[in-house]
């Protein structure tokens, strides 16, 4: 889960989006998103895949 949260923020500061922008494009707390970024929380698969289609690329791409 450490991984995907470093996935996740990598793929996000690359693009230039906050976490507020992917909490918005999700319809979350920003903290959630900071959470799953921390390894604190483990999204569920449908999670992954509404997060990786708010940041442009596959649920492959996030958990590898």
């Amino acid at each position: 889960s450490t991984k995907l949260g470093l996935n996740i923020k990598r793929i996000r500061t690359k693009k230039k989006m906050s976490q507020g922008d992917i909490a918005r494009a999700l319809e979350v707390d920003r903290g959630y998103i900071s959470n799953i970024e921390n390894g604190k929380k483990n999204p569920t698969l449908a999670t992954i895949q509404r997060l990786a289609d708010a940041l442009g690329v596959s649920a492959d791409e996030l958990l590898k």
